[in-house]
């Protein structure tokens, strides 16, 4: 049995699913529907697992896989617009990012505030999303 903390194994060859992430990136976030949560930032961990389509790389190119340099600045732009309420939401925009490359499939974000509790290492939110077919 795993962890929270371990490591998601999404790679998959029969189903030709490729495994993308971001790992424990911290970032200073305006969050919280409290009052002493406005106006200053939390310190926030997010992790995001890519169900990526997996296809051999023939040329080592970056426009040939998912950049997750990109998604990571599209994050941070994310979190520099301003407040957001709830966590969730954090985790859902975060997926919206994700999905911008249509190689995407399914998305996995957790979104950890790592001040939101007094003796526990964090609290937060993890979901899961899945490409919706057009």
């Amino acid at each position: 049995m795993t962890s929270p903390t371990d490591p998601l194994r999404i790679a998959d060859v029969e189903a030709g699913i490729r495994h993308v992430f971001i790992r424990n990136l911290e970032l200073d976030v305006e969050i919280g529907i409290y009052s002493h949560e406005h106006g200053k930032t939390q310190k926030v961990r997010l992790n995001v697992d890519m169900a990526v389509e997996d296809a051999p790389v023939t040329e080592d190119r970056l426009e040939s896989v998912v950049d997750y340099a990109d998604i990571t600045r599209k994050v941070r732009k994310l979190v520099a617009g301003g407040h957001v309420a709830l966590a969730e939401t954090l985790a859902e925009r975060v997926a919206e990012i994700c999905f911008e490359d249509a190689r995407v499939r399914t998305v996995r974000v957790r979104v950890e505030k790592l001040e939101a509790l007094k003796n526990a290492e964090s609290a937060g939110v993890e979901i899961e999303r899945k490409r919706r077919l057009r």
